[in-house]
């Protein structure tokens, strides 16, 4: 009986040892597997969700100048202004350079002449006689400048001085423009003679002389152009469609033209009424009728 009672023992122990460890590693089992399921499944915290967004693609502004971008929150208007005004002011650095790098030098121009590192040999403020001839040191004669431009001027004065300096250096500015000219006749408000400091355009000049009158015809301008022969070709000009917007203002003058400003219909008239006192005077003391 005993030794059946302890074999009885031994068996409950046994089953119950055996269903423990069985839930134990079945336990063990589960965890092992969420353990290796979190291991190859990436953390889904915030920090890795942001960190795995696309980034945003770059924009990229319209050029308006050298470095200078443009917000992708700017209106395309205000860009578009930008850019015109870089572009007028190129076209305005351009539209000045031009004439002062073919200026042909004359009487009463303005020039300097600067010799790198040598003071005594420079002289500023040079203005040019009617005959076209400076005077500088160590230049016996002087230096005929009338009809050259300054870079033509600073390569006759480099060859005088190279003489006397190694590999001289000469520069020749302009410092005033005074030898251009033009005139302008007819209905406008200051006619006369006028002096052309930049290169200047019809409608300019029509400006600088005062703007043409109520009795001047602004459809018939003519501008008069010395040819080589010495003939004087009209050039017509409809300055009424250029104030309208209508025509471009693209007729730029040249030294020694002559615009002429016609009379229009009210002038004539003028002059009509101008004639009405003499031919009443007339019809009385001659009884003849007008």
């Amino acid at each position: 009986m005993k030794t059946t009672k302890k074999v009885m023992e031994f068996a409950i122990v046994t089953m119950f040892m055996a269903s423990t460890f069985g839930v134990l590693g079945q336990t063990q089992t589960e965890t092992e597997k969420t353990r290796q399921r979190l291991a190859t499944t990436p953390p889904q915290d915030k920090s890795i969700k942001d960190s795995q967004k696309p980034a945003p693609a770059p924009t990229t502004g319209d050029r308006l100048g050298l470095s200078e971008t443009s917000p992708a929150d700017v209106p395309q208007d205000t860009v578009g202004n930008r850019q015109e005004q870089v572009s007028e002011e190129a076209a305005v650095n351009s539209y000045y350079n031009n004439f002062f790098t073919t200026y042909r030098l004359g009487p009463e121009d303005i020039i300097s002449v600067q010799v790198f590192g040598q003071d005594r040999y420079s002289r500023a403020g040079i203005i040019i006689p009617p005959s076209g001839r400076i005077s500088l040191s160590l230049i016996p004669g002087g230096i005929f400048v009338n009809g050259k431009t300054v870079e033509q001027v600073a390569e006759l004065i480099k060859k005088q001085y190279d003489e006397y300096i190694i590999d001289p250096q000469v520069t020749v500015s302009l410092d005033k423009a005074s030898s251009y000219r033009y005139s302008v006749m007819g209905d406008v408000g200051q006619p006369g003679i006028k002096l052309m400091s930049h290169r200047m355009t019809l409608t300019e000049a029509l400006a600088e002389a005062g703007g043409v009158l109520q009795t001047g015809n602004k459809s018939k301008v003519v501008v008069l152009r010395r040819q080589a022969s010495g003939v004087l070709l009209p050039i017509a000009v409809n300055v009424s469609e250029i104030y309208k917007g209508r025509a471009p203002d693209s007729t730029y003058l040249v030294p020694g033209d002559q615009i002429i400003v016609p009379g229009n219909k009210l002038k004539t008239l003028q002059k009509i009424m101008s004639f009405s006192p003499i031919l009443s005077f007339a019809r009385i003391f001659t009884g003849v009728p007008f």
